[in-house]
């Protein structure tokens, strides 16, 4: 007897190929799993007969169909109609046993997804001591069901008879390829034609003769998944989710901007090998393998449905990454820098955005500091100030000066340094984190005695005439290193530093119109050269009384100051540092002029 789909079959079958599913090799899996689902529920009533999923391809069969045999608990007619005829209807799935959670997918859907591949559909079945059924599907939206000759078994045969130019669809090679993609860690054997599809238990669940040897297996497996040998393998349990799996630490280097995909199968069916979201944003590092029992997929069951399962689940998983970390740290600190070493800037990248990669920077990454290579936590144990330095060229210059004068300073010249150091506060609410004033360094410098100041005047004077064209101020002051003539700063607090210092305050206004020009200080301030009193050159220097070596000097100076902190010459510059220099060679040559 014909009977007509109680929905717009041509309408189902459009939705599942435009919308629901992606690609039409997807009715491979759909038929396991209905497969897997059948035999699953004749185990439940107890019955223990052989787990066996068959599939014969067109070229086993020869006319033209493929057909998959199961061993299941099979269907009544009455089963039949109601899964078949009524698609998607939930409570007649509830009457059948099939909507509890041990089962994969819906045995209507599942099928109706083989009309992306085939005209006809097939389905031969037999339930306990009942009469053997054959409903007949047309994707027209059509479909019979009659009594038939029996099986000899309980169980369901379907078959499907392909479109046209479809055929490779159900070929030996594609249907072999396809079943091995998506069931290949079934609990119940398959077979296409005489090839085992199967390898049985996950290999993350396997019985080793040692850890070892478990070891080196599921790096294997890694291999073979990634495509290199990992960094590590990391064992994965959330058990609330069901889940168990593993996660391969990658050998090479990859950043949060690249998608990382996983793994996942639901009941040992593949639901996907690039399921996103299952780990943390964080976890860029690690590609994954896991089976979950409890885990809700979406209607293309491709993917995850996300829910508060899948959130607390995705909180364990980086649980379990972070401990992988801990123990690296405490019995490998040469594993964890070679880890450290491939993923540094990936790692950097995200402690940008998640405090807990900002917990493992601050512990385990060294930074360039004033005090050498240290960890940040290191560091801000000493310093409950950090300063920093925005590039590597000013923090060379001023690491020594910072150190002499009790202070922390941080290079954060390199890529994501400056967001990372910035957000620590988050970790140690009482820190101060802030940029580096150049010139509040001079408020730390030592002032000259008064006997000290008075020598000095001249050689300000004329420091101050040769570098007043060049918008810059000299002053005095003793610092340490020792090693360091002079320093070029720029910033407020060096300003600061001679307004606010005792010998500003009591100079006369001779003092104050050489370091001011008989002005109120503008703003922003002027940069000014620092000259260092305990360097043994400027000590000399400053004693000269020849003012021609005084004015070549300045110049020379000014020069080298700009180069040592790698600021650009201006072609004037350029000009001025030759004229000292060929001035300073004509001294030396010609001592006093003379010829």
């Amino acid at each position: 007897m014909q009977h007509n789909f109680s929905v717009d079959l041509r309408g189902i079958v459009d939705l599942l190929g435009r919308h629901l599913y992606s690609s039409p090799r997807v009715y491979v899996r759909e038929l396991l799993q209905n497969a897997v689902d059948a035999i699953t529920a004749r185990r439940a009533s107890g019955d223990d007969a052989e787990a066996l999923i068959r599939i014969e391809p067109i070229e086993a069969t020869g006319d033209g169909t493929l057909r998959i045999h199961d061993t299941g608990i099979g269907l009544t007619g009455p089963q039949v109609h109601e899964l078949l005829a009524t698609i998607g209807n939930s409570s007649k799935r509830d009457e059948l046993g099939l909507a509890r959670h041990d089962f994969l997918g819906q045995f209507g859907i599942g099928l109706l997804s083989c009309f992306l591949v085939a005209d006809e559909i097939e389905v031969i079945t037999r339930s306990g001591d009942a009469p053997t059924v054959t409903w007949h599907g047309h994707s027209d939206g059509h479909y019979t069901l009659e009594e038939t000759a029996p099986r000899d078994e309980p169980g369901t045969t379907v078959v499907l008879r392909a479109r046209r130019d479809f055929e490779h669809w159900l070929a030996t090679s594609t249907v072999t390829e396809l079943a091995r993609h998506y069931g290949s860690l079934l609990p119940y054997e398959v077979r296409v034609g005489d090839e085992r599809i199967t390898e049985g238990t996950p290999p993350w669940r396997a019985e080793y003769p040692s850890p070892r040897a478990r070891r080196d297996a599921l790096l294997r497996y890694g291999r073979r998944l990634i495509g290199a040998e990992p960094f590590d393998v990391i064992d994965l349990a959330v058990p609330e989710a069901g889940l168990s799996g593993v996660a391969f630490v990658l050998p090479h280097e990859t950043g949060p901007g690249e998608r990382a995909a996983h793994r996942v199968y639901l009941k040992r069916m593949l639901l996907g090998e690039r399921v996103e979201k299952i780990m943390p944003d964080w976890a860029f590092f690690v590609r994954c393998v896991i089976d979950t029992e409890e885990l809700r997929p979406t209607a293309s069951r491709e993917r995850l449905h996300e829910d508060d399962l899948l959130t607390s689940t995705r909180e364990a998983l980086g649980e379990s990454l972070r401990a992988w970390l801990v123990r690296l740290a405490s019995t490998s600190p040469e594993r964890l820098a070679a880890f450290l070493r491939v993923h540094r800037l990936g790692v950097m990248a995200l402690a940008r955005q998640d405090t807990e990669m900002l917990r493992i920077v601050d512990e385990w990454l060294p930074f360039e500091t004033s005090e050498g290579r240290v960890t940040l936590r290191e560091f801000r144990r000493r310093h409950r100030a950090l300063h920093y330095t925005p590039s590597v060229e000013e923090f060379r210059q001023l690491a020594g000066i910072a150190v002499a004068q009790g202070m922390g300073l941080v290079n954060v010249g390199y890529t994501h340094h400056l967001e990372v150091l910035r957000r620590l506060p988050r970790l140690d609410p009482g820190l101060l984190v802030r940029r580096l004033d150049p010139g509040e360094l001079a408020t730390r410098f030592e002032s000259l005695d008064p006997v000290s100041e008075s020598a000095i005047r001249d050689f300000l004077a004329i420091a101050a005439a040769v570098l007043e064209p060049k918008g810059c101020e000299p002053i005095v002051r003793s610092f340490e290193p020792v090693s360091v003539p002079v320093l070029f700063l720029e910033g407020a607090g060096a300003r600061s530093a001679i307004r606010g210092s005792a010998g500003f305050q009591e100079a006369d206004g001779i003092w104050g119109e050489l370091v001011s020009g008989g002005r109120e200080p503008r703003e922003p301030a002027r940069p000014r050269l620092v000259f260092n009193h305990r360097n043994a050159l400027i000590a000399r220097l400053t004693s000269t009384v020849d003012a021609r070596i005084v004015e070549l000097s300045v110049e020379a100076l000014y020069g080298y100051a700009m180069l040592a902190g790698n600021r650009p010459l201006r072609p004037e510059d350029m000009a001025g540092v030759n004229r000292a220099f060929l001035g300073l060679v004509e001294q030396a040559v010609h001592p006093g002029g003379q010829g």
